[in-house]
């Protein structure tokens, strides 16, 4: 992991097209700025994390389930 220090309306630059900017410093909290194409999906850890776990059951339904859901009466 890389670690790098910065101050409020310093940046760190991802590439070509992320910018990551310190917007706000208050207290133990603080406020980010991602500048990225559109493309680029951008989630909080904890969503993300939640996301996967969704597709992840999602993925595991068993598949005499579909069967039963694709009969027809």
């Amino acid at each position: 992991m890389l670690v790098l220090t910065r101050k409020k309306n310093e940046s760190i630059q991802i590439g070509e097209d992320i910018e990551i900017k310190i917007l706000a410093i208050e207290g133990d909290q603080i406020k980010l700025g991602i500048a990225a194409p559109k493309s680029v999906d951008i989630y909080r850890k904890e969503i993300y994390v939640d996301i996967q776990n969704q597709n992840n059951e999602a993925a595991n339904i068993p598949t005499d389930l579909f069967k039963l859901l694709n009969q027809k009466d």
